[in-house]
């Protein structure tokens, strides 16, 4: 079974956020709060579709802006911590224990493939930046 877009509520979202591609920090900031917002709550199809939009733009903005260089793995998550503002006890739903996440935000121990793919998701970043 497919299930289609109401194009009509697709419709009022877009007018209502009217996404468009990002040329400043401040409109990547307003971009991710978006994202965010969508992000936490139970979302409909249209609100999917929204949301998978505005993480093209943002990925597009920030690739652009902020090239990824040959950076070790954990030097990536300290850089989209800092970006996020997060700090280790932030993610300590995401990785493990503070004792784990300690070791791997500071190289003393590597990523999993399996923390790498979770880590992939909760930034919106390919799992393969920490491999």
């Amino acid at each position: 079974m497919t299930l289609t877009i109401d194009r009509d509520r697709y419709g009022s979202l877009l007018a209502e956020h009217q996404p468009q591609p990002i040329t400043t920090e401040a409109e990547n900031e307003r971009a991710l709060a978006v994202v965010e917002k969508l992000m936490a709550k139970e979302r409909s199809l249209e609100e999917d579709a929204l949301l998978n939009l505005w993480v093209l733009l943002v990925e597009q903005f920030e690739e652009e802006h902020y090239p990824i260089s040959n950076a070790a793995p954990h030097e990536m998550l300290q850089f989209l911590m800092e970006q996020r503002d997060l700090r280790q006890v932030d993610l300590v739903g995401i990785l493990g224990s503070r004792g784990v996440i300690s070791e791997v935000v500071n190289g003393k121990r590597s990523i999993s493939k399996t923390q790498a793919k979770v880590l992939g998701k909760f930034f919106h970043v390919s799992p393969e930046l920490f491999i």
